[in-house]
């Protein structure tokens, strides 16, 4: 199978190659655009994001063999032109959890696990959207485009320390009660943290 790397390079002379870049990628952009948006501009971001990707292939940097990062970047970007329609989406699952008794908000639960933060979706909702759009943004990349610290930072183009700094104010405005109670997951092989929790037992 090809990297994605590689079906970039090959679309600088064959233009329509890109398209399996779209296969590969697609879903789980446009998911990711839809949870922060909602269904219609998340499908309007998707599809610009591809555009500028076209457009800006020959810059991709040739050493990620992943283009993920690079398209959660660019997609985080365009997002940014919605800010206050995101905050109006992530509100709005307030309601919806009100009518219902549990509601899985694009997979806030998910979220809730990897941040081992004790909260209802009806709590998390409105939280998420009142954090800085910085903050809010990297947290997002982790918990629903379920990148690694180092893909955000690339896909951000900031220092890996950064990501690390604003997960940990993020956990800390989450849920400030549980920080004390959580242990790091050491990467036995590296000897470094790689900015995961889990519960104690």
């Amino acid at each position: 199978m090809n990297t994605d790397s590689e079906i970039i390079q090959r679309s600088l002379g064959q233009p329509r190659a890109f398209a399996e870049l779209f296969d590969r990628h697609a879903g789980v952009v446009g998911r990711y655009a839809a949870r922060r948006l909602g269904a219609d501009a998340g499908e309007d971001v998707l599809s610009e994001t591809f555009l500028v990707a076209f457009a800006r292939r020959s810059a991709f940097d040739t050493s990620w063999e992943s283009a993920l990062p690079w398209l959660f970047g660019i997609s985080s970007r365009l997002i940014r032109k919605h800010r206050a329609k995101e905050a109006k989406h992530l509100r709005s699952s307030i309601a919806s959890a009100h009518r219902e008794d549990h509601i899985s908000f694009g997979d806030l639960e998910t979220t809730i696990a990897r941040l081992d933060a004790e909260l209802s979706t009806r709590e998390l909702a409105p939280q998420i959207a009142s954090l800085s759009p910085k903050d809010r943004e990297t947290l997002l990349l982790y918990a629903w485009g379920d990148m690694t610290y180092e893909q955000i930072a690339q896909a951000l183009g900031v220092p890996v320390g950064t990501v690390r700094s604003r997960m940990n104010r993020v956990r800390t405005r989450l849920n400030p009660s549980h920080g004390a109670n959580r242990d790091r997951v050491v990467n036995e092989q590296k000897g470094e943290v790689d900015g995961r929790f889990r519960a104690r037992a």
